[in-house]
């Protein structure tokens, strides 16, 4: 055996396989860096449409869900090539990648099922990024909406990730598509109180309230009666983003109204005469 030979032969292929170890490495890092490009290309064009129309109908939920999509098949498409760039048939990673899925499929339902529950919220839009919500137990803004995961941020500030099939599988109450939002409130009367003058107070007083609008007004009328004596329905409407700021001030109208200062006699409401 001629060890000259094969030493030679062993340092070629080290050699070769060196040069395309390298091109590999330079070929994904090159690659990794052109598809980040092609994805911020993506947000930027989509971001800067000037026209209202298409303002309406590519929002950053869209633009969030299209550019994931983009970025992983770009990157499986790379493997691919990578694979043929070092030899490997790609038919055979294919029937690999085929058979891998199923069994990733059957291990990962739950995986897949909020794959395609985050399609139909993006086809069905029952929502999108910016929008008020309550779904699966929690309550917040819609922060993104990811391929598997919904983000939401919680009027306490702490951030909820959900996953899509348990958003898509119950009930969803968008508080940001209509105009307003009304405040449900009551107010307990005693007996004798001077049903007339306790409405037409509240209703004087909640048009003073901030953020309290008067298209529509704010609506005094009584609910039902128990032992006590009349409860009033009491039921502002404001915009959803002032809704809790008008709960507590609508509360602190009521209290102040039926609930006066004893030595102050300016809210006293008189019994009705017998």
């Amino acid at each position: 055996m001629d060890f000259n030979k094969v030493g030679e032969l062993v340092i070629s292929l080290l050699t070769q396989f060196g040069f395309k170890l390298l091109g590999g490495i330079v070929l994904w890092i090159v690659s990794q860096k052109l598809i980040n490009l092609v994805e911020n290309l993506i947000r930027r064009s989509f971001k800067g449409q000037a026209t209202s129309l298409l303002q309406s109908k590519i929002d950053a939920t869209m633009i969030n869900y299209l550019t994931a999509f983009i970025g992983i098949t770009l990157r499986i498409i790379l493997v691919v090539a990578l694979l043929g760039f070092f030899g490997i048939p790609t038919t055979t990673f294919a029937a690999l990648l085929a058979a891998a899925g199923i069994a990733i499929g059957a291990a990962w339902g739950g995986m897949l099922s909020n794959f395609a529950a985050g399609v139909f919220l993006i086809i069905f839009r029952p929502f999108q990024v910016g929008d008020f919500i309550a779904a699966a137990g929690v309550t917040g803004r819609v922060q993104e909406i990811g391929l598997f995961a919904t983000t939401l941020s919680t009027p306490d500030h702490v951030v909820a990730i959900v996953g899509n099939n348990k958003l898509l599988g119950e009930n969803i109450h968008n508080y940001s598509i209509n105009a307003y939002r009304r405040v449900d409130l009551t107010a307990q009367l005693t007996s004798g109180m001077n049903l007339r003058l306790a409405i037409a107070l509240l209703q004087e007083r909640l048009t003073q309230v901030p953020h309290v609008l008067l298209d529509p007004a704010p609506v005094v009328d009584i609910l039902e009666f128990n032992t006590t004596g009349a409860v009033l329905a009491v039921r502002p409407c404001c915009h959803n983003d002032y809704y809790w700021q008008v709960h507590f001030a609508t509360n602190q109208v009521i209290y102040e109204i039926f609930t006066p200062p004893p030595e102050s006699q300016d809210y006293v409401i008189e019994t009705e005469e017998v």
